[in-house]
């Protein structure tokens, strides 16, 4: 239990750092200067998603076979690793006035943008692999709440001193990690 919930807790504050909704948060941040409706719209985004992927990563792998769920998921973290290692970009909407409040602007845009974004589907493969829903939900929502915690409160004063570079390729390594103990179980099997 405590493996599934560090895990996926490294995992995603890791792969979050450059990520486009680490992005958003700090945007976000700095458009609506009210850092705690941000991070609390992010809080309830971030669980409705994350509950959603690693329940389906849960089912997906009680209904495939151990072998052939541990092979897709070498694949699919390996695949994370390599994703990982491209920085993100954030598009802007033209500066418009956002319609709605900090909180509701927030859980929307952040639910919409984690949609098949890479720590979505994290979770979803970390689900699949702990077989622990609520516990991996639990470890990736903490880990997205310190990473865009940090873009929210700290954005501007960390911008200049962490090489993003870095960052990706210490996540980018997790998620190798990951897909070689995949792939050896899934060898150890045959």
């Amino acid at each position: 239990m405590l493996e599934a919930l560090m895990g996926s807790f490294v995992l995603v504050a890791a792969s979050e750092m450059g990520d486009k909704t680490q992005l958003l948060a700090f945007s976000l941040a700095t458009r609506f200067r009210k850092p705690w409706h941000v991070l609390a719209g992010i809080f309830v985004a971030t669980v409705a998603n994350h509950a959603l992927a690693s329940s389906v990563g849960s089912w997906v792998s009680a209904h495939v076979p151990a072998k052939w769920m541990a092979l897709l998921l070498a694949v699919l973290f390996i695949g994370f690793g390599l994703w990982t290692l491209k920085p993100d970009t954030l598009d802007e909407d033209g500066g418009k006035p956002p319609r709605f409040g900090a909180f509701l602007t927030t859980v929307v845009l952040f639910f919409l943008a984690e949609m098949g974004d890479k720590t979505q589907l994290a979770t979803m493969a970390v689900a699949a692999r702990y077989q622990a829903p609520i516990t991996v939900t639990l470890g990736t929502t903490a880990g997205m709440m310190l990473s865009d915690g940090l873009a929210v409160f700290l954005g501007d004063r960390l911008a200049g001193r962490v090489q993003m570079s870095w960052v990706r390729w210490a996540a980018a390594s997790l998620f190798f990690i990951f897909g070689a103990l995949s792939l050896w179980t899934a060898l150890r099997m045959s």
